[in-house]
């Protein structure tokens, strides 16, 4: 892991401060970024600005998938149906029932208030996080999981697969379970931004990768691929993330001062769903008898989210000061720790499995 992935909470929890002291010293700057947009039928679409820094965050991912992986898949079905299931049957129901139960229920009076989304419509605040919950759901990762499935010592071959697959099936699902799930939330689905989100957040990166990996494996080579283009672009992916995570931050650090449990409030459901899909797919992984090189990543895919796709997807549905917005961001805030925790467990419990 680099020194970013490692202590990504103590960056994310610096950004927060960093983006709450830029919101009172400079109130109008991200208003006037955010407000450099697309414009369709007279609303704001696409925030210029933001969509070059979410752009630059995604892209990055997209270009270390191999494809060509996609086609191992067939040699060993069962890890790869086990993962597909969880991640798009389970998975995004179970987020918003969590969320709904915690937000909408148990902490719904400690989220007093409403707020105005980005189409004009005003809608109560415990909604709009359940909202940005329901789209951490729906965005398996597809980047840290690398991580986490190398760290638990897992099948990477398995995981490669999967980071490909999950990338092609948020072309066809996310849109669609997205504009469910947030319209079960009694939220405004703008499906045409909707859809938009998809083919600029999820599509256009993922061409840009794929093509552009195409391109430099075949001049450069893929030591020079490997060892130069990438080490040069990981700093562009985090100064991107970073930038995006302070503007988030300079809008939200009145609700932030005037409620500073709101993020705990926000963490608590989304680190319930994270244990619960990973005790799911762990518990599942061992009923069907698959080795803990395929268990391991099948659990750790499941339970870590895609927070760049979540959060970019929030900023244009909702809007960069939305409380979607900061749900996403909150994703973002408990990953590593959780997600070490379980690595650890699972380097804990090889012996409930066989090794392939």
């Amino acid at each position: 892991m680099s020194v970013f992935e490692r202590h990504l909470t103590l960056w994310v929890g610096l950004c927060i401060l960093a983006g709450i002291g830029l919101g009172k010293v400079a109130p109008g700057l991200a208003e006037t970024l955010d407000g450099m947009a697309i414009y369709v039928n007279g609303a704001p679409v696409v925030s210029i600005p933001i969509a070059i820094c979410l752009f630059f965050m995604m892209y990055p991912i997209m270009v270390k998938i191999d494809f060509g992986e996609v086609v191992q898949a067939s040699r060993n079905p069962k890890p790869v149906a086990l993962t597909l299931i969880v991640n798009w049957a389970i998975k995004p129901f179970t987020m918003l029932a969590i969320a709904t139960l915690f937000l909408g229920l148990f902490f719904k009076g400690l989220l007093p208030g409403t707020e105005i989304v980005k189409d004009g419509t005003e809608v109560e605040l415990y909604r709009s996080y359940i909202s940005g919950a329901i789209l951490l759901g729906i965005a398996p990762c597809t980047a840290m999981v690398l991580v986490w499935g190398y760290l638990a010592r897992g099948n990477q071959g398995h995981t490669l697969v999967m980071v490909a697959i999950n990338s092609l099936a948020m072309l066809l699902l996310y849109g669609v379970l997205g504009g469910w799930l947030l319209g079960v939330n009694r939220m405004p689905v703008p499906w045409q931004a909707l859809l938009l989100s998809v083919a600029i957040y999820v599509a256009l990166p993922l061409a840009a990768g794929y093509l552009s990996r195409l391109w430099i494996m075949k001049t450069k080579g893929k030591e020079w691929f490997a060892e130069k283009f990438l080490h040069y672009l990981t700093p562009v992916s985090i100064i991107a993330l970073l930038a995006t995570l302070v503007l988030l931050f300079s809008f939200k650090g009145d609700t932030i001062l005037e409620n500073p449990l709101t993020i705990l409030w926000i963490a608590i459901p989304l680190t319930v769903q994270t244990l619960f899909v990973f005790a799911l797919t762990y518990g599942l992984a061992r009923w069907l008898k698959l080795s803990y090189e395929d268990a391991a990543p099948a659990a750790m895919i499941g339970a870590s989210n895609h927070f760049e796709v979540a959060i970019a997807t929030a900023v244009m549905l909702f809007g960069l000061s939305s409380g979607a917005a900061l749900a996403t961001v909150v994703g973002v805030l408990i990953e590593v720790p959780l997600m070490l925790m379980l690595v650890r467990f699972c380097m804990r419990t090889q012996h409930w499995f066989s090794h392939s």
